[in-house]
């Protein structure tokens, strides 16, 4: 048996193992773990685009539908002023998940299997059920936006839409069979057309160059202005996501690096690479989506919050017929895209806290129907308006579900115990309990505010 071979097998044989309480048994996402060859001896970049991938998927949930609700409402109410909020975010998700990956990479445990493996069944279970919520809203939000998108395009009734969007499991499914290879391809081709889309419709608004830069300084309104934090903590929950860390520490181990030191370090670096190209492209297409919402609607004398109300009002306002359509268009490969991330962390999560394996389309049925059945009763009560608020609430949940992945993230990651000669080193352990606290007290804050005074800020 190869040196690799023995080291895959002890990775499934439960062992007690320094700093950790137990050993996993199972492999994360078991079906495709280890399945994407790595050439020996090549370049850079043939062997960077072997490892390039993970990267994609995980910059997709930071560009889904309901960055587009936080980030047109914060353009349309605040201008450029919430950029900054938006360039902090992502510089927050770029070390974020460079931790993700590091921990994958090192531990053979997604972080999922390393909370339940250090803390036990109990404490793993409730975690379980707050990630859950957190994939939840995600997917309401990718269920909301493909059946916005579906209705505008297509004039397809939003309860259908959303009922169609159901059989986006499906499809995932019949994906995964081919290869995750397939499945990174489409992501990307989804991901350019995204981008693309956007860079016509910022270039059409003509924005203003001097007050967009200007925004992307810090302001101390945004946090002393309770609306105003308000759709900020909507942007942090819609880019740093919680799914997106037990996603890339997943995912990241379907390469076959060798399990060795050497082998390790080398796939860190090409997947810290990955991970930090992708989020730059995410950061570009989060900015364009709140700077379009600025150069468009801001100063219209309505709160443009809503997408449908955004797709009416952009071809009449930047002068551009076709600016409406392709900005729908955008708008359900962003859905299809968010569609394909959320359903592999459904099955991370459930799999890593609570061991349970149930087959794979009865486990994403479920996950799906989870955001389906809220959202199709609000769609029935309240119509187009309660998804709106329902999409940019989904975003705020996430943020408040973040302390809750990131706090066990930032600690295993800097225990030397568990990482060994890959622990984090000082400045980044301190730059990463920074970025911590600043989640958990803006969001302390937040919580503080609605319980004190009652009131809606949304």
């Amino acid at each position: 048996m190869s040196e690799q071979e023995q080291q895959e097998a002890a990775t499934k044989e439960p062992r007690k193992e320094s700093g950790w309480l137990k050993r996993s048994s199972n492999l994360s996402l078991e079906e495709v773990n280890n399945s994407v060859k790595i050439p020996e001896n090549a370049g850079f970049w043939r062997k960077f685009f072997a490892f390039a991938g993970p990267g994609s998927l995980v910059a997709v949930g930071y560009v889904d539908p309901g960055n587009w609700a936080t980030s047109i409402a914060g353009g349309a109410r605040f201008g450029y002023t919430l950029l900054s909020v938006i360039l902090v975010s992502n510089l927050i998700a770029m070390l974020l998940q460079t931790l993700a990956a590091k921990l994958g990479i090192v531990t053979g445990r997604d972080l999922a299997q390393a909370t339940r493996d250090a803390t036990g069944k109990k404490s793993s279970f409730i975690l379980w059920i707050l990630t859950e919520l957190a994939i939840i809203a995600t997917d309401l939000a990718e269920v909301i936006g493909s059946a916005i998108a579906l209705n505008l395009l297509f004039g397809i009734p939003l309860l259908a839409g959303i009922l169609i969007t159901t059989a986006d499991v499906l499809l995932l499914l019949l994906l995964q069979k081919k290869g995750f290879r397939i499945i990174e391809s489409i992501v990307i081709v989804l991901m350019v057309t995204i981008f693309a889309v956007f860079v016509f419709e910022v270039i059409a608004s003509k924005p203003e160059v001097s007050a967009l830069l200007s925004g992307y300084v810090p302001s101390k309104e945004i946090v002393v202005n309770p609306q105003m934090l308000f759709i900020a903590l909507g942007i942090l929950g819609a880019t740093v996501m919680p799914h997106n860390l037990y996603l890339h520490s997943s995912i990241v181990q379907t390469r076959q690096y060798k399990r060795t030191q050497a082998g390790r370090k080398e796939a860190i670096k090409f997947s810290v690479m990955d991970s930090t190209f992708s989020l730059t492209v995410a950061f570009l297409i989060n900015s364009a989506i709140l700077i379009l919402g600025a150069a468009a609607f801001h100063g219209l004398g309505s709160q443009v919050s809503e997408i449908e109300e955004a797709y009416r009002l952009l071809s009449p306002t930047v002068g551009v017929g076709i600016a409406s359509t392709l900005f729908a268009i955008a708008l359900l490969a962003s859905g299809q895209n968010s569609t394909i991330t959320g359903t592999l962390s459904g099955q991370i999560v459930m799999e890593g806290f609570i061991h349970l394996r149930i087959s794979p389309w009865l486990r994403r049925i479920i996950t799906r129907l989870l955001a389906v059945i809220p959202a199709v009763i609000v769609t029935w009560l309240f119509g187009s308006r309660g998804t709106a608020d329902l999409l940019l609430w989904s975003q705020v949940v996430l943020s408040l579900q973040l302390p809750f992945a990131v706090v066990p993230l930032v600690a295993f990651t800097s225990n030397k115990k568990k990482m060994g000669v890959f622990a984090n080193r000082l400045p980044t352990k301190i730059l990463a309990w920074i970025c911590t606290a600043i989640i958990i007290i803006l969001n302390v804050f937040l919580i503080g505010y609605i319980l004190v005074t009652g009131q809606d800020i949304g």
